[in-house]
């Protein structure tokens, strides 16, 4: 699909073809001469060349044709494949070809809804052959369980003998396959991607703060996929399953609906009962714990709350760390433990307040985050002593089953938030989806609490929170000039 013409300087001579061609007007085929093709990624560049390209009638004939032969045993069956709307072949078609398929003949059959694995299912006939999968799985995977079998038309791509396809990177050979031959079993027939809008975010998987974008249903708030977002000082162009799939929990385990005790109740009367349960309560005996899940506003504010209240137990929750390799994986699986030492130089764990909760030094804790590194009946024994626990939570977990009062939060996809990697970038993540249910970002629930409490509060909008962090809205910094296939450019916040 690169033949392009070249004219070459006036003391060389143009390479010819010798053709037959049918003219019209004499009705007979008669001896002509065109100028042979060349590709462009393997000629050099010298001085008074000129490449013709799209002013080419010759290569314009040319791709067509091309395009028709890349096609000749192709199945049309793009009103069923997932891959329509984002197809490159689709993409050539319209732009080179345009043509009905003229061949009568029967095409080369292979085989279809081949299951390589636990995540992938492979199409053969729809395989152009590129060997993307192949390679990502041997050069980025670093296991080289794919290769491509048989010569010509029979070619198909296969697993190793005795193997399956599984592993921690499995979605990236959907993602780099051009065309809809590896689908993963997750977004396989789920949606059509022009029904879909797509917005920037952070995975939230680990520490390592994968850029991707987070494709959604707007017609019923629902995200349906993750995809990487290309950025070439953090995750490349990549992500790992683990990742990929890490979408789910904006539905999955969500506080929706504020509670007091057991009981559903609005948030304005969650808000009123964590008034009367933490006023006149001594300042020594409040404890502040933040999450490494939460967003840096989020934590800010309740930092600020703290501040307000006078409280110095300052703790820290969140997810247990877990597998981390070489290529993407961490072992903190917080998206934002940096954002919190940032704000909050040396919290304690959450192991030292339980312990604190036990000794009787902590009585009274308002909490962000719903997780525990681990849910172990023992914390539940030592939570349950609390003579309150205020939670703002977006997800279920060890301290929301413990709260006496609970107010739902937003997640990552229902309110823009900041999230600092490992590395120490700032990374924003915007807004997808609506708040569901009667969640609210967790930062103005923490206003909600500070106004009732009679406190001076100082913020009132997000910008007001990214003012007294940044001095202004976060900056968007590309490390590299990186682009994704819809030529959407990654930021990262510094």
């Amino acid at each position: 699909m690169c033949l392009v013409e070249i004219k070459p300087p006036p003391n060389q001579r143009a390479l010819m073809l010798d053709v037959v061609e049918w003219d019209a007007k004499a009705g007979e085929y008669r001896p002509m001469q065109k100028p042979k093709l060349q590709p462009a990624c393997q000629m050099p560049a010298v001085e008074n060349q000129e490449v013709l390209s799209e002013s080419s009638k010759h290569v314009l004939e040319a791709r067509a044709h091309v395009q028709e032969f890349l096609l000749l045993n192709h199945p049309v069956d793009c009103p069923i494949c997932d891959q329509a709307g984002e197809c490159k072949l689709q993409d050539y078609w319209l732009e080179h070809q345009t043509t009905a398929k003229r061949m009568r003949d029967e095409p080369i059959h292979k085989p279809k809804a081949v299951v390589f694995g636990p995540t992938i299912v492979y199409d053969a006939e729809r395989c152009v052959m590129c060997t993307r999968c192949i390679r990502f799985m041997d050069e980025v995977a670093q296991d080289p369980v794919l290769d491509m079998r048989e010569r010509g038309n029979l070619n198909e791509i296969t697993v190793a003998p005795g193997r399956e396809l599984d592993g921690h990177y499995t979605f990236m050979t959907e993602h780099v396959c051009p065309v809809g031959a590896l689908t993963t079993k997750d977004f396989r027939f789920k949606a059509r991607v022009w029904f879909l809008k797509s917005a920037k975010s952070v995975c939230q998987g680990c520490a390592t703060g994968c850029n991707s974008y987070v494709d959604f249903d707007p017609r019923y708030n629902k995200v349906q996929r993750y995809r990487p977002r290309d950025n070439e000082a953090v995750n490349k162009y990549w992500m790992c399953d683990e990742g990929m799939l890490s979408y789910r929990a904006a539905h999955e385990g969500r506080v929706l609906d504020a509670r007091v005790g057991t009981k559903k109740t609005s948030v304005d009367t969650a808000v009123v009962e964590a008034k009367k349960r933490l006023s006149d309560v001594p300042s020594s005996s409040i404890a502040i714990v933040f999450s490494a899940q939460h967003s840096l506003e989020d934590n800010w504010a309740m930092r600020e709350l703290a501040k307000q209240l006078g409280a110095t137990s300052l703790y820290v929750s969140g997810a247990a760390s877990g597998y981390a390799d070489k290529i993407l994986i961490d072992a903190d699986k917080n998206s934002n433990t940096a954002g919190v030492l940032e704000l909050v130089p040396n919290p304690k764990s959450f192991a030292q307040l339980l312990d604190d909760v036990r000794g009787g030094r902590v009585s009274h804790v308002v909490a962000l985050g719903g997780l525990s590194p681990k849910n172990d009946p023992e914390d539940a024994t030592a939570l349950g002593m609390l003579g309150t626990l205020v939670v703002i939570a977006a997800h279920e977990g060890a301290l929301t089953e413990a709260a006496h009062i609970l107010l739902p939060a937003t997640s990552w996809v229902e309110a823009s938030g900041t999230y600092v990697n490992r590395q120490g970038f700032h990374q924003v993540a915007d807004k997808a989806l609506e708040p569901q249910g009667a969640s609210r970002p967790a930062w103005e629930h923490a206003r909600l609490i500070g106004r009732a409490l009679g406190l001076e509060v100082s913020w009132t909008k997000l910008k007001d929170i990214r003012n007294s962090l940044t001095g202004g809205a976060p900056q968007a910094v590309t490390p590299h000039d990186t682009h994704d296939a819809n030529d959407a450019t990654t930021s990262v916040s510094t």
